[in-house]
């Protein structure tokens, strides 16, 4: 017997999602519905599906799971943690404020920014701390790799390995335009690169400028404080997707290793083709803060 589903189509910063509420709609085949859901022309378009759903902790609130729109499964999403924190408020599925969200990549921290209506305008997710060695991911160095070179098609990159519990490889442009930049070439052909096991996310960034005040990312930093900030330009090849206009964790991974390779210190202010994200590495935990926009851009319903 066919269904029919509500869907809630959400991006964050550009980076673009189906969401579905599986606590009302069972989705038997979430890969092949991503794929066919996401196609331009022939479905909704985006860059994939999520599902929010029961927890299967009691540490967490909630859980999401994230398919790409090539069908695969992927462990976590940092513009989509966002989304699901706006949906599940918003929709009057929780109070809470911070929630906890289950992923694949463990429980995610959900802190809230309302407007005067009681509306999410943004959301600041502690996305943990980074992993600078993961075999798994990365089968080179021990796992680790700091200005490691890769060649690919005739061209040697330096990157930066950093796992948020997905993998990520961020190379430093310093001479070319990121704007100009053939990511689509050299971003498919790394993605699957031997060095990567799982395939990998790969990041290009550029330094446009560099600015002294930090600003007040929605009350996530103490107002009025001085930190020294760096403002960076950073396109993204997802595994799985392609590019895309945003990614949450790709921007966590890029300040890191920004500050890693000295080329920044814990403040980054990453500007991507879809918009803007805010991204604090602490100095007391090690975990990374992220906050950043989270909207609704339009309903609608399918038949499955």
């Amino acid at each position: 017997m066919k269904q029919t589903i509500h869907f809630t189509k959400m991006h964050g910063a550009g980076n673009d999602y189906i969401y579905v509420n599986t606590l009302l709609y069972n989705i038997p085949d979430p890969s092949a519905a991503s794929i066919a859901w996401s196609k331009p022309h022939f479905g909704i378009g985006s860059d994939g599906l999520i599902l929010i759903g029961k927890a299967t902790t009691p540490e967490a609130d909630f859980s999401m799971r994230i398919f790409n729109n090539d069908g695969s499964e992927a462990m976590m999403c940092g513009n989509g943690t966002r989304c699901v924190a706006k949906f599940l408020h918003d929709k009057g599925m929780t109070d809470k404020n911070p929630i906890r969200l289950q992923t694949l990549s463990g429980i995610k921290v959900l802190q809230l920014h309302l407007d005067s209506d009681n509306v999410v305008e943004a959301v600041t997710v502690d996305m943990g701390e980074p992993i600078l060695q993961q075999p798994e991911q990365f089968a080179a160095n021990n796992g680790a790799a700091l200005n490691y070179p890769v060649t690919v098609d005739g061209r040697t990159f330096h990157g930066t390995f950093v796992s948020m519990g997905n993998p990520h490889f961020v190379i430093f442009l310093e001479e070319d335009d990121v704007d100009a930049f053939p990511i689509d070439h050299y971003g498919s052909l790394l993605e699957k690169h031997p060095l990567f096991p799982q395939r990998c996310n790969i990041e290009f960034v550029s330094f446009p400028s560099v600015v002294g005040q930090s600003p007040d990312a929605h009350n996530v930093a103490e107002k009025n404080a001085t930190v020294s900030q760096t403002e960076m330009r950073m396109r993204v090849w997802e595994r799985g997707s392609g590019i895309t206009l945003a990614c949450g964790t790709g921007a966590c991974a890029t300040a890191v290793a920004a500050c890693l390779t000295g080329r920044a210190e814990r403040w980054s202010k990453i500007q991507m083709d879809g918009g803007t994200l805010q991204i604090r590495w602490n100095d007391s935990d090690n975990h990374i803060l992220m906050t950043g926009p989270a909207a609704i851009s339009f309903e609608g319903t399918l038949t499955l």
